[in-house]
């Protein structure tokens, strides 16, 4: 195994096991994760704490996209590199991101995007930028979908300590890419219908979610 995949497992290993013991966390529908090729894994987002608690669906290495500035000290770059993530610059970070993500996609790994763009409050699903299914299509890779409840209750926005609340995922099926257009572009049309289909999941997923956490359904 490379040095970096070893690194990413530890590192993994101990932030999954952490999160399962203190925030009692739980994961539903982990084998709808593709155990190869690429894929974006797509969660709601409702806290700082998301990116660590999507770990725990796969054993694969996860890829992020990450501000520049994180890579300034050496030593943490190289940190961060081994953690799966890769640095978009400020100022033209659309379209490098796009180009790097697309990168990772044609190397066979998976590709965290959290298609909300920033970190959202409550229980609605709304407004979804057109990322990942624009990458979905043009990659021709499946999209992922991830509902997490408890995470805005573990690390609410503006909060500067975690608490000991619990945690539920739930990983939906896989959601294919429909056809590219001609040259491989993604056309308008199909990029909406996409993040439409996207959006309905991930309403589903959180409630779902939420449901668990409030007692109201098994979990797994």
């Amino acid at each position: 195994m490379r040095l970096d995949l070893a690194f990413y497992a530890f590192v993994r290993s101990v932030v999954v096991g952490f999160c399962r013991l203190f925030w009692r966390e739980t994961v539903e529908g982990a084998e709808n994760v593709p155990a190869r090729g690429a894929f974006i894994l797509a969660p709601v987002h409702r806290s700082n704490v998301d990116s660590p608690l999507v770990a725990a669906v796969t054993r694969r290495r996860l890829r992020y996209m990450g501000k520049d500035t994180m890579w300034k000290l050496r030593p943490f770059g190289w940190l961060w590199s081994a953690l799966g993530a890769f640095p978009v610059h400020r100022g033209h970070a659309d379209r490098e991101a796009l180009s790097r993500c697309r990168e990772v996609l044609a190397e066979g790994e998976a590709l965290v995007v959290f298609p909300e763009g920033t970190r959202r409050s409550g229980t609605a699903v709304e407004d979804l930028y057109e990322g990942a299914a624009y990458l979905s299509i043009r990659a021709q890779v499946p999209i992922v979908p991830v509902g997490i409840a408890g995470s805005e209750a573990a690390m609410p926005r503006g909060a500067r300590f975690i608490k000991p609340v619990k945690v539920h995922v739930v990983v939906g099926p896989p959601i294919e890419a429909p056809a590219p257009g001609p040259g491989g572009r993604a056309p308008r049309q199909a990029v909406h219908k996409l993040t439409r289909v996207l959006q309905d999941e991930l309403q589903g997923l959180l409630d779902q979610a939420r449901s668990r956490v409030e007692g109201r359904g098994p979990q797994g």
